[in-house]
C-alpha cells in the first residue's frame, strides 16, 4: 500500500527525455469506483516560490504513468495533451 505523502516526494519524471516534470501536488480519485483516475503534477517550472508568473500544472492520467519507483515516477508525456489550461475570464 502507498500514502499520498509518498507520492508527494517523488520527482515525476517523462521517459521520453528524462526531464522532470515536477512533484505530486494533487490526485483525482473517482470516489464512485474507488480509483486513481490521474495525478497532477506542479513545481517544475522553477518558479520562486511561485511569486513571478503563475505555474502551471500538468494532469497524467494514470494509464500513462509508466513505473513507481522508490525515488521517482516514470510516465509518457505529451506536453500539448496535459497542461491544465486556466481558464481566463472575457474582458468587461
Amino acid at each position: 500500500m502507498i500514502r499520498i505523502s509518498d507520492f508527494q516526494i517523488k520527482d515525476v519524471v517523462s521517459v521520453s527525455d528524462g526531464r522532470k516534470l515536477g512533484n505530486v501536488v494533487d490526485i483525482d480519485i473517482n470516489l464512485d469506483i474507488g480509483k486513481v483516475e490521474s495525478i497532477v503534477v506542479g513545481g517544475g517550472s522553477g518558479k520562486v516560490f511561485g511569486l513571478f508568473g503563475k505555474e502551471e500544472e500538468i494532469v497524467v492520467p494514470w494509464s500513462n504513468i509508466v513505473k513507481i519507483g522508490t525515488d521517482v515516477i516514470l510516465v509518457r508525456f505529451k506536453e500539448s495533451s496535459y497542461i491544465q489550461q486556466q481558464i481566463q475570464e472575457p474582458k468587461k
